[in-house]
């Protein structure tokens, strides 16, 4: 079975890992990602995070500076 058999992103456990390390609850990230003109509902944000959903280069940069998740973390986990 391959690493990434059945998902559509292959950021998702990233997100939800950093999401939940800075103790933001998916509704808060949500209403910070309006700031950056991005709209997610909960729902779909766990299923970005569930690896379900596709994510929009734009949506990835705004949910980088809402998580403040660092470029080089993101690209290892791509390579």
């Amino acid at each position: 079975m391959k690493k990434y058999e059945n998902k559509t992103n292959v950021i998702g456990n990233l997100i939800k890992t950093y999401r939940e390390n800075i103790k933001l609850s998916k509704g808060e990230v949500c209403r910070r990602l309006q700031l950056h003109a991005v709209y997610l509902d909960r729902t779909q944000l766990n299923r970005i995070e569930t690896g379900r959903m596709i994510v929009k280069d734009f949506e990835l940069i705004a949910l980088c500076k809402v998580l403040d998740i660092n470029y080089e973390d993101l690209k290892n986990l791509i390579e």
